[in-house]
């Protein structure tokens, strides 16, 4: 999937599928996760965020279900 970075101390890039509603987060400590069932909304308030780590811990983390990929 491909990833667009984003300007956050925790999240080093985002990339969205709008066809499966997954989401791909890559953190700053180089973890790679997917989440499951995200709306394209979530999706873009992430991307307009002023603190995107902040968004994702409040509105992703313990929301949608994941997986770890490495």
């Amino acid at each position: 999937m491909r990833r667009h970075r984003l300007d956050s101390a925790a999240i080093a890039s985002a990339g969205y599928d709008a066809d499966t509603a997954v989401l791909e987060l890559e953190f700053t400590s180089g973890d790679v996760y997917r989440y499951f069932a995200v709306p394209p909304s979530v999706h873009r308030a992430l991307r307009d965020a002023d603190s995107a780590g902040r968004f994702f811990r409040e509105r992703i983390r313990d929301v949608y279900p994941s997986e770890h990929l490495h």
